[in-house]
């Protein structure tokens, strides 16, 4: 929850906007402005002050006691031009808020802290998505220190973890980074990743001093911050001395059936085990299972030890990596998605085609590798994005426009196994964005067709040309006219004016909101197919597509209209 503190008409004012904004999100206060920090803090998550920076600093330092615990505050001056991230910029998330609250407000948001101001990955925060836990908090003033002096950052991991971006060196000194699940890491930081599952299987009434016992024992020499969950068959999910051991651990419980357990090929499987739960194997079969690595016995760390009237194992989970498939917009910055910019940011790999790359070459922090490449190597990129987040990366893949639409996202999916988790972010398409300079000629039912034919016959494009056509569907052209391909465009023209009147609209756009934008409104009769090439998008009105007002319109055909 985020509390919001404000003590003048323009504060509250400002308050009301935020509230009506996020109505689930923030509480209200009134009265003088210690009564309502005082009141707020204890529960609140955040704290957002309509009060100048230095009253904010005065009335919170008796209320500060822990940068893990505090809440993050964001301070908003009188007008609301800006909004700063006070204290807890990483782990009170205030630099985040701030971003949030000056969306809404239109204000400008300020970032104080050393890391975020220079764009390097907050070591306090590395990995905090992945549900990394920082073993050695002491540590991250002096190590950060070091990075943004230029000290080379090294990072030894159990295994590949799709974590941010880190910069290169530009001055002597090493700061070494661990990413471990075992107790023995050392490093000048060390992260525990949610890399194990404990499975357990227990009898009917096990205690939970026996399994709790076992647990230890198979926990020696690996961190108990990195256990992730506890692992076991459905048929024990309401036993009370698992789910005593989960809740005084805090890890949650993970259940499956005997069926699913019975799937998973175990070192240890016991007969007696199958008769009594229909499954050879609990703990271990559990453990790989909620690890997602059924059927690869290296992955159990520890095998299964047996109590008297229970058994744990400890499975390590591989983690996935991460492809991030993103719509860079028709080229504007100001069309391009706050989304799209945040998984530029979170990557460490960005993949694309060169002049795109060279469009969000300046979002990227230190230490982002690229890999671009030119004109007609669209497989080897979506292959190249692929083959890295099947290795662990976190990885965007980048297009212009919507990467779903004519763009990388088909080819790379095509390719992408199970094991990869995928995000797309959408982005205004080329049409969209040429619509909007036309006025609204995609105001009922339209298809787009795409007349390059070097991954389609022209056969075939032609036959969807007519199809359209008899349909009188408004038709979004792209790829109409290269150097080289140079009578399909006509063709096509011929099929859609044998359908629909010689002065139905046509609108091209050029360089939809990139410099040197050209906009034409003509009619099928007059289009000058000389005006038109690749970096064109053509859109045919349907037959009930007029010009009104200088505009190209398909109506919605309301009722109302009639």
């Amino acid at each position: 929850m985020i509390a919001l503190v404000a003590v003048t008409p323009g504060g509250r004012g400002l308050a009301q906007r935020l509230a009506a904004a996020w109505p689930d999100r923030t509480t209200v206060h009134s009265g003088p402005a210690a009564d309502q920090l005082a009141a707020a803090w204890p529960n609140a998550d955040a704290v957002v002050c309509f009060l100048a920076t230095g009253a904010t600093v005065r009335l919170i330092a008796p209320l500060l006691a822990d940068k893990h615990t505090d809440p993050g505050v964001v301070c908003v001056d009188e007008a609301g031009r800006f909004a700063v991230a006070l204290c807890g910029g990483h782990d009170g998330g205030a630099n985040a808020l701030a971003e949030s609250v000056a969306r809404v407000l239109g204000a400008t948001p300020v970032v104080t802290t050393a890391t975020d101001a220079v764009g390097i990955t907050p070591l306090d925060g590395f990995g905090a998505d992945l549900g990394f836990h920082l073993a050695t908090p002491e540590r991250v003033a002096r190590a950060t220190t070091a990075v943004l002096s230029g000290a080379e950052i090294r990072v030894r991991s159990d295994a590949t973890w799709p974590v941010p971006p880190l910069p290169a060196p530009t001055s002597t000194g090493v700061v070494t980074l661990v990413v471990s699940d075992r107790r023995d890491a050392v490093g000048d930081l060390v992260y525990r990743p949610p890399s194990l599952v404990v499975g357990v299987g227990a009898s009917r009434g096990a205690p939970a001093e026996e399994i709790s016992a076992l647990i230890d024992a198979a926990l020696e020499g690996l961190a108990p911050e990195s256990v992730r969950a506890i692992a076991t068959a459905d048929i024990k999910a309401d036993e009370p001395g698992i789910r005593a051991v989960a809740q005084a651990r805090g890890w949650p419980v993970v259940t499956f059936t005997a069926a699913e357990l019975s799937t998973v090929d175990v070192p240890n499987p016991s007969e007696v085990v199958r008769d009594a739960v229909g499954t050879p194997s609990v703990a271990e079969a559990a453990a790989l299972r909620a690890a997602g690595v059924a059927g690869r016995r290296s992955d159990l760390v520890v095998q299964k030890l047996v109590g008297t009237m229970s058994t744990v194992a400890v499975a390590r989970v591989v983690p996935r990596g991460r492809l991030t498939l993103v719509g860079l917009g028709p080229g504007a910055e100001d069309l391009r998605a706050p989304r799209a910019e945040r998984a530029l940011r979170r990557a460490s790999v960005v993949v694309g085609l060169d002049q795109y790359v060279d469009q969000i070459r300046h979002l990227l922090p230190p230490g982002t590798r690229v890999e671009e490449s030119g004109l007609g190597a669209e497989e080897e990129r979506a292959a190249t994005a692929v083959a890295l987040a099947t290795a662990g990366h976190a990885v965007a893949l980048i297009g212009s426009g919507d990467a779903g639409i004519y763009a990388m996202a088909s080819p790379a999916l095509q390719l992408a196994g199970d094991d990869v988790d995928v995000e797309a972010v959408p982005g205004i398409t080329a049409a969209v964005a040429a619509a909007a300079r036309l006025g609204a000629p995609l105001g009922h039912d339209h298809a787009y067709l795409s007349l390059s034919d070097l991954h389609t016959p022209w056969p075939v494009i032609e036959e969807r040309v007519r199809a359209c056509a008899v349909a009188d569907l408004v038709v979004c052209l792209y790829n109409p006219r290269s150097l080289k391909r140079r009578t399909q465009f006509g063709t096509a023209l011929d099929v859609l004016r044998g359908h629909r009147p010689k002065d139905t609209p046509v609108g091209i756009v050029r360089d939809a909101t990139r410099p040197g934008e050209r906009v034409t409104l003509t009619t099928l009769a007059d289009l000058d197919e000389d005006a038109v090439d690749m970096l064109s998008v053509v859109i045919v009105g349907s037959s009930r597509t007029t010009l009104t007002g200088g505009r190209m319109v398909t109506p919605r055909e309301y009722r109302w209209l009639a």
